[in-house]
């Protein structure tokens, strides 16, 4: 047992020396391609998110298994809720959909390098403090996207979450599907047992995600098209909280 916390706490900081080297020197890479068009600046950005996932594979051993990708159609976008447990997400879903458009905080462009890169994607970036204005924002912006083809990634409980527990659900991505007729497409997790909030060792094991059968909003309010989505994420979560699959 020593022996492996040894080795977790040692991997661990080789990730943490690594990973913030390289995004240091491919955010320089991601603003110099800026005035690209989107779809080229969305593939330099994956090639970051795509690495670090690689290097926490390689490096902490944290493997993934997907589960229900027949979910995701294929002839159609929309919009897709996941759990935020983790920072791990945020890396996996831009990389599976195309431009993915995320709705994120704006006080993320001011992190050093990390927001440059999320910069060039082109996200819904907007000011919580400013409440409706923020929900007109992401209605206006996430309309947009949703019929330019893109996918509007939302975490409904706005921060991430101990593994084990439920955050509050906000409505914004319900209400955009609502009002634009695109469905959601819920995501349930536990990459918080292997890479939680605010702690630095990373544990080895394989995360299961897995992607639920879309939501259609017609004949549905937001509040009901909210409530079917967390009730289908929180009961998956119940299924796969545990499965570590610790090595």
């Amino acid at each position: 047992m020593k022996a492996n916390m040894i080795s977790q706490f040692i991997r661990s900081c080789i990730f943490f020396i690594v990973v913030p080297v390289f995004t240091m020197f491919w955010s320089f890479i991601c603003l110099a391609v800026y005035p690209l068009p989107l779809r080229m600046r969305h593939r330099v950005v994956m090639v970051w998110t795509n690495t670090v996932i690689s290097l926490l594979k390689v490096i902490c051993k944290i493997d993934y298994r997907f589960e229900g990708l027949d979910n995701i159609p294929k002839e159609r976008n929309g919009i897709i809720m996941c759990k935020h447990q983790s920072s791990w997400e945020t890396f996996i879903l831009p990389g599976m959909f195309n431009q993915t458009a995320i709705i994120l905080k704006r006080e993320l462009y001011w992190v050093p390098f990390f927001g440059w890169g999320m910069l060039s994607t082109d996200p819904i970036a907007i000011n919580r403090k400013q409440g409706s204005s923020a929900m007109a924002q992401i209605l206006q912006q996430g309309k947009k996207y949703l019929q330019a083809g893109r996918w509007v990634l939302v975490f409904p409980e706005g921060t991430r979450i101990a593994p084990g527990k439920v955050g509050k659900y906000r409505i914004g991505g319900a209400l955009l599907s609502v009002e634009s007729g695109y469905p959601i497409l819920p995501v349930a997790h536990n990459a918080g047992e292997f890479w939680s909030r605010r702690q630095f060792i990373k544990k080895p094991g394989t995360v299961r995600m897995v992607f639920g059968p879309l939501i259609e909003p017609k004949g549905h309010t937001a509040e009901e098209v909210l409530k079917l989505t967390q009730d289908w994420i929180e009961t998956t979560m119940k299924k796969i909280e545990g499965s570590t699959g610790a090595s």
